[in-house]
């Protein structure tokens, strides 16, 4: 596993749930104020089960704030970010990275 996988980088709120040869699944919880260091994602489709609000930094220094709404799902293209939860609720994902 390489130092920017977010089970390694950011373990802090990483889990694993489930992985193949075409998908890895991961459940991610940020209680208010946690922080995921910098880590790597291929392609990824994000489903909100707890909505709150997200920073999410890339490793190019850009910065956007995300209001995530229970039920939301969303893609993401490949990229190296940190996220933090500015919010004041727990924000609860499930994050489907796609291998192929």
């Amino acid at each position: 596993m390489s130092n920017l996988d977010p089970l390694v980088a950011a373990s802090n709120v990483y889990r694993a749930l489930n992985e193949n040869d075409r998908v890895r699944v991961l459940q991610v919880t940020f209680n208010p104020g946690d922080k995921a260091p910098m880590h790597r994602h291929p392609e990824h489709v994000v489903y909100v089960l707890k909505g709150g609000k997200l920073r999410l930094t890339t490793s190019a220094g850009s910065s956007s704030d995300i209001d995530l709404a229970q039920g939301q799902v969303v893609f993401l293209e490949a990229q190296n970010h940190e996220a933090i939860n500015i919010g004041d609720s727990i924000v609860d994902l499930v994050v489907m990275e796609l291998k192929k």
